[in-house]
């Protein structure tokens, strides 16, 4: 089955990983002790696509953060030329299926945390033009707890122009619940389990998840044993429930390998995913549900991510509007 259909994983934390690794000949093809998910795990695992997280140090801010996610996305070109056999950079879900098609792995740029933008939609697009695909909406104070203020609003607005994806994991209710009201492309919540299953701040509560799937949000339930439990029973009953509250078309999966999170046993790297698949087989998943769960949710939402930044380029230019001129507040380390 998962030939046919593989994983499309919604966050892996290799970059960060790779860091301490920076000084050795490492070589992700022949298979690298120091990380969780080499290549021939992956294949192993049939992931077929993974979202790159750009690793954010605690505390940094404006120009700083600017920096450390350039350096991000330059390392992220560097890795995948240095594999060209196993790894294809890709931005979009044709370049996902091409990517596929061929072989190899698709690695598609972000998360990243919303400190990256240093509260400026300029660098937003520079980001974007250098390939980053999915942007956190929290760590800044136009999308807290108070939800989404002028600035924020115009900054998803902008997202939905140029084609990046908004992810809400870790985002306050009131944060969710705007964006879903302003975006006008389905958003991500790349490592939410379900609140009911399991107590965690990163979880979701019913009435989000409900909302999320109305609205064509795509849910990707982390393999963290902290947010969705220590087996692999426990992370089958988080897909269960979000299936049952969300629909079949608003569940993915997220290895978070990397990252540096404990994860539930017999899912200790992307060789665990066809045991998680036999457990939902076993609860008499059907083919069609498993397929959109590992791989057609995300095409799809990368699929309409695409078409409503064509609309949206139809109808706008790109905005010039500041964090001062919306909220009164300058950007940090923007003169």
């Amino acid at each position: 089955m998962l030939r046919a259909h593989p994983v499309a994983d919604g966050c892996a934390g290799l970059l960060r990983a790779l860091e301490r690794l920076r000084w050795y000949d490492y070589d992700l093809e022949l298979g690298e002790s120091g990380v969780d998910a080499d290549v021939p795990r992956l294949r192993e695992g049939r992931v077929g696509a993974q979202f790159w997280a750009l690793h954010q140090p605690d505390g940094v801010r404006g120009d700083g953060a600017v920096a450390a996610a350039l350096e991000q996305l330059d390392l992220i070109g560097a890795v995948v030329r240095r594999h060209p056999e196993g790894l294809a950079l890709a931005h979009d879900a044709g370049q996902i299926a091409d990517a596929r098609n061929r072989g190899r792995v698709a690695v598609v740029p972000g998360p990243v945390r919303a400190t990256a933008l240093a509260d400026s939609l300029s660098v937003l697009r520079s980001l974007h033009a250098l390939g980053l695909r999915v942007l956190t909406l929290t760590g800044v104070d136009w999308a807290g707890e108070a939800g989404l203020t002028r600035f924020g609003e115009e900054t998803v607005r902008e997202m939905n122009r140029l084609g990046v994806a908004a992810d809400l994991s870790g985002a306050s209710a009131p944060t969710i619940d705007r964006t879903l009201d302003v975006s006008r492309a389905p958003v991500l919540c790349v490592r939410s389990g379900a609140g009911a299953v399991r107590a965690h701040p990163d979880n979701l509560p019913d009435d989000l998840l409900a909302r999320l799937g109305a609205a064509g949000g795509l849910c990707m339930v982390p393999l963290a044993a902290e947010q969705s439990g220590p087996t692999v029973r426990d992370v089958a009953d988080h897909l269960d429930h979000v299936r049952a509250v969300a629909g079949p078309h608003a569940v993915g999966l997220s290895g978070t390998y990397d990252t540096g999170t404990a994860h539930p046993l017999e899912l200790g790297d992307p060789t665990g995913y066809p045991r998680l698949i036999a457990e939902l087989l076993r609860r008499d998943w059907p083919e069609s549900d498993i397929a959109l769960l590992t791989w057609g949710n995300v095409q799809r939402v990368l699929r309409a991510v695409t078409f409503t930044a064509r609309a949206a380029q139809q109808r706008r230019d790109p905005s010039t509007a500041t964090h001062a001129d919306l909220d009164g507040r300058r950007a940090p380390g923007i003169p």
